[in-house]
């Protein structure tokens, strides 16, 4: 894809077919373009490597070439960002900011954040393997969460609490809690960090930030952005680790004393984990885990809509997203048509490098993620269950390419059924009654989003009760907003990002009572 930029009287031609840019303007835009691609961590206001030298390789997965070379630190450098973060926290500077400068700051990053999207683009896709347009929306998305909380960050309001002494005067107010620590993911490199960083800064905390070691390219990044926009040293700390490191490192950001609070955005299995090591010190965290998002199709449903809905649920990202419907239900009246409808639409899929124009279908991420969707996929027609589509890594394309899959047949003793996929693959599920959709719907651990579609009005609001999911879309399949609450409810998670409710992770009310007045 080929995007023409006006600069004064310069123009270029970002070509980011091969991730490279190739110069037709000035010669400073060249550089400027290429100057968020970051090789070291970032702690205390300074661009840092790991202490014992050790790096890692980071590689695009549709070619799986290297795109450089990264700090692969361990906890004693994580303990001197802890610090950092630490005494930013309780420097006058920081401790006495005003929810005003802060959001100055925050809408300075935005800005930046806006004026360099090509490019941040550009590196998402080539360490993530999304398409283009995708990591475009992607960066769209997470950038309205650093606005939106440049603009809470000054609606943090307390109460006066009318009191039941005439001598005395109650208030609440709300305090950020200290240093935050950030746990994010791959899959959404950019957006899992903005919504967690932007929040915890409104709020007054500090941070130190471990991206995915899959993507920590986008992360530094934002974090070249965010040292341009002002921050003062110790606020703002990204530290980079091999995935050897990271489990030592998750430990250290929850059991330390220093760290308040702890956000992370992934397994449901990490995250129990994560739990277990912030109880001994009763610490503040969120977690936004995995699901097994059902998906209905009633039969008074618009087929045509229910099947967009699919699509655009099923297979953004190559379905490696935790709110992507993972079990189909379809109502018995309308699952021939809607199967037959919905095959001619994967079929029009465009698979192949993100980088490339037109692309919908990129690969897999890591080479453990392809043998996962491939071992699920065997396990189901194994035991019974029918391939109607794909079903087949597309070597052709590269070593980490899953062919969009629809599999029918489903029954509870396959994997397909309950585990989430993360992957290119539609499971179908008949059923008969809006009870046994719901039985199927609601009989998992997981509840983070769920989907149907139903023009029976009746219908919608019974089912919209009873659905145990902490989101859903009705007659929609892309739910995602900053002004939503996200979370799930059951095994999928603690607590909301996004939404006025986003900033409270990072804030704790504390009562002031006045006494002895006269």
């Amino acid at each position: 894809m080929a995007v023409l930029l006006l600069f004064g009287k310069a123009v270029l031609r970002r070509a980011v077919t091969s991730g490279e840019l190739i110069r037709i303007g000035a010669s400073n835009m060249v550089r400027r373009s290429l100057h968020l691609q970051q090789n070291q961590a970032f702690v205390n206001g300074k661009w840092i490597g790991a202490a014992c030298g050790q790096t890692f390789e980071v590689t695009n997965p549709a070619n799986e070439k290297v795109l450089g070379a990264v700090p692969d630190m361990d906890v004693n450098d994580v303990n001197i960002a802890i610090d950092s973060a630490y005494e930013a926290f309780y420097s006058k500077d920081w401790h006495a900011s005003t929810a005003k400068e802060r959001a100055a700051l925050l809408k300075k990053w935005f800005q930046l954040l806006e004026a360099n999207r090509q490019e941040i683009a550009r590196i998402m896709t080539s360490e993530s393997g999304k398409p283009i347009a995708e990591s475009l929306g992607e960066i769209t998305y997470g950038n309205s969460f650093v606005e939106w909380f440049a603009e809470e960050a000054r609606r943090v309001y307390g109460e006066i609490v009318p009191t039941p002494q005439a001598n005395r005067q109650m208030m609440l107010v709300k305090q950020p809690v200290g240093v935050a620590g950030l746990i994010t993911p791959w899959n959404f490199p950019h957006a899992m960090i903005t919504r967690k960083a932007a929040a915890a800064i409104a709020a007054g905390c500090t941070v130190v930030i471990k991206p995915a070691e899959d993507t920590p390219l986008t992360a530094l990044a934002l974090t070249k952005l965010a040292e341009e926009a002002g921050f003062p040293k110790g606020v703002f700390n990204v530290v980079t680790s091999s995935r050897k490191n990271a489990s030592s490192i998750g430990e250290l950001l929850c059991k330390s004393d220093k760290v308040a609070a702890i956000s992370f955005t992934g397994s449901t299995e990490v995250g129990k984990l994560l739990y277990k090591q912030c109880a001994n010190g009763i610490k503040r965290i969120g977690l936004e885990l995995g699901g097994n998002a059902p998906y209905i199709v009633f039969d008074s449903a618009n087929l045509n809509k229910a099947v967009d809905g699919a699509m655009n649920s099923k297979f953004r990202n190559c379905g490696q997203t935790c709110i992507s419907a993972n079990r189909f239900l379809i109502q018995d009246g309308i699952y021939d048509q809607f199967i037959t409808r919905l095959i001619e639409r994967v079929k029009e899929l465009k698979i192949g490098d993100g980088s490339q124009d037109g692309t919908q279908i990129g690969p897999l991420i890591n080479r453990s993620q392809l043998t996962k969707v491939s071992q699920i996929v065997e396990n189901a027609k194994q035991k019974g269950a029918e391939i109607v589509y794909g079903g087949h890594p597309l070597p052709k394309h590269g070593s980490l390419f899953f062919e969009p899959t629809i599999v029918t047949g489903l029954r509870d003793d396959m994997r397909l059924y309950n585990e989430e996929v993360f992957g290119p693959v539609i499971s179908i599920i008949r059923f008969k009654t809006e009870d046994e959709a719901l039985k199927i719907a609601n009989g998992t651990r997981r509840g983070l989003a769920g989907y149907f579609y139903s023009n029976d009005l009746n219908q919608v609001f019974r089912v919209s009760k009873l659905l145990e999911t902490g989101m859903i879309g009705i007659n929609e399949g892309l739910i995602s907003s900053t002004e939503a609450a996200f979370g799930g409810i059951k095994e999928s998670g603690i607590g909301r990002e996004g939404s006025k409710y986003g900033i409270d992770e990072y804030v704790y009310v504390k009562y002031l009572c006045y006494g002895n007045l006269e």
